[in-house]
């Protein structure tokens, strides 16, 4: 896939392990840093060791989390993206980013991480080496300061998360993302060269196919023809789902609506053209369209006309108009933005999570409060009413002064409440006042007047 660029930035270091004070700033936080092979392997000899030599095993301490990320990190991350987009204008290089991670996905391979995908390897130096990932390190240090700044997420969000931002802040649709992807650790776990799209390969349309249906895109193809008795059930599922497959190649394709491609690194483009000459970020470089930086459906039309020979069409973007399969939703999305938009946000989605190992299982949506509300409602709960209520419900839960108590010079309404409940539970009301205990009353006196006869004899 031919490269997309944003503004200029100097090489990023080789990532390596986690720092000292990293990992005391990931413990201070509630994080769990995984060993590092190596530390991992001595461990597991000592533990060896200990047990022929004295007959017992070392007790090791299992530390658990509640997910890969954390929500509000992400959020805020997400926020900081946002400001780095206003200022860089890296919207098509971050989109990269994400794809290029996600991208390497092999559905034939059933280990993580061996099968590739969103997992962040692509921070390592074997992966972004490849040829495919040029200049890639200056997104990578664009998004690094926000890694730093926010330990409890995990670089496989991150480039999705800065993927998914860059797309709408451009003014792309909404996308239906999920979080929680769980990162490798160690360079030697990085999938092979050779996985991502090229730009000009000999069969282009061809080609495409081929990578997609690596990566998982039409599985229920073949799955539904293997489930299916009845032949026409078989053509008729088959049909419906190459459509599918065949639609979200074409929508991905229209990301190419954002970003610019540069000789010196894809070997692809002009090295300027009057829409790259002057930036925005840094000059050069050839476009798809125009206006490069706004995510619509330009690419579709600007490729289907090919009258401004200052744009860059690449053999696998003329296919989505030779090849007639995929020309039907080529032509489709050239005249209908709003089905470009909404076929492109749910391939773009299912291509962030292709390969990606989710802690939780499920993943979770920032957009989505329910499960955070639950959460927290869960820890502040009270314990559920025993059953020697004798069938009276739940009890009211027990006054603690200090939940109520905000120096204010006024009472809650809820203190409101609880004293009322027990006012009525002595037997008041608000229309009249509580009965009296009059043997009480007798007694009070009684003791008044003892005590006060005791005084006056001394």
């Amino acid at each position: 896939m031919a490269e997309r660029l944003a503004s200029s930035a100097s090489l990023l270091p080789s990532a390596a392990s986690p720092s000292s004070s990293t990992r005391r700033a990931a413990v201070a936080s509630g994080l769990r840093l995984r060993p590092s092979p190596s530390r991992f392997s001595q461990a597991a000899r000592r533990v060896r060791g200990g047990a022929g030599a004295a007959g017992v095993v070392p007790r090791l301490r299992v530390v658990r989390c509640m997910a890969a990320s954390e929500a509000a990190q992400l959020k805020s991350a997400r926020e900081d993206i946002k400001e780095i987009l206003k200022t860089t204008y890296c919207h098509p290089i971050l989109v990269r980013l994400g794809w290029h991670d996600s991208g390497t996905y092999d559905k034939n391979i059933e280990e993580w991480p061996q099968r590739g995908g969103a997992d962040g390897s692509l921070r390592f130096d074997p992966e972004l080496s490849h040829g495919a990932n040029a200049g890639l390190t200056n997104a990578l240090k664009l998004i690094q300061p926000i890694k730093d700044k926010y330990p409890g997420i995990t670089y496989a969000d991150l480039f999705q998360l800065a993927s998914a931002t860059a797309i709408e802040e451009a003014g792309g649709p909404k996308l239906p993302m999920k979080y929680g992807r769980v990162d490798i650790t160690a360079p030697e776990q990085c999938p092979p060269e050779g996985r991502l799209p090229d730009a000009g390969p000999r069969l282009p349309a061809e080609h495409l196919r081929e990578v997609f249906y690596r990566m998982g895109l039409d599985d229920k193809v073949w799955d539904d023809a293997r489930n299916l008795k009845k032949k026409e059930h078989v053509c008729l599922c088959v049909a419906d789902n190459l459509r599918c497959f065949v639609q979200e190649i074409v929508a991905l394709s229209g990301a190419h609506t954002l970003g610019r491609s540069r000789p010196d690194r894809s070997g692809w483009g002009k090295p300027e053209t009057k829409y790259t000459k002057d930036g925005p970020g840094e000059p050069g470089g050839q476009s798809w369209t125009a206006e490069w930086l706004k995510f619509d459906n330009s690419y579709f039309k600007d490729i289907k006309e090919q009258r401004d020979q200052e744009l860059l069409v690449l053999p696998t973007d003329a296919a989505l108009f030779d090849d007639p399969s995929f020309k039907v939703y080529a032509e489709k999305y050239a005249e209908d933005q709003e089905a470009f938009f909404k076929d492109y946000a749910e391939a773009h989605a299912k291509l962030s999570n292709l390969g990606a190992k989710f802690d939780p299982p499920e993943g979770f949506s920032l957009d989505d409060d329910k499960g955070a509300v639950a959460t927290e409602e869960k820890a502040v709960a009270d314990p559920a009413p025993t059953s020697d209520t004798n069938g009276a419900g739940p009890q009211p839960e027990p006054f603690v002064a200090a939940k109520y108590s905000y120096k204010k010079r006024e009472l809650s309404d809820t203190m409101k409440q609880k004293i009322r409940a027990e006012y009525e539970g002595l037997g008041g009301s608000p229309n009249k006042p509580m009965k009296s205990n009059y043997f009480l009353n007798i007694m009070i006196v009684i003791a008044g007047l003892a005590f006060l006869t005791s005084l006056a004899g001394n």
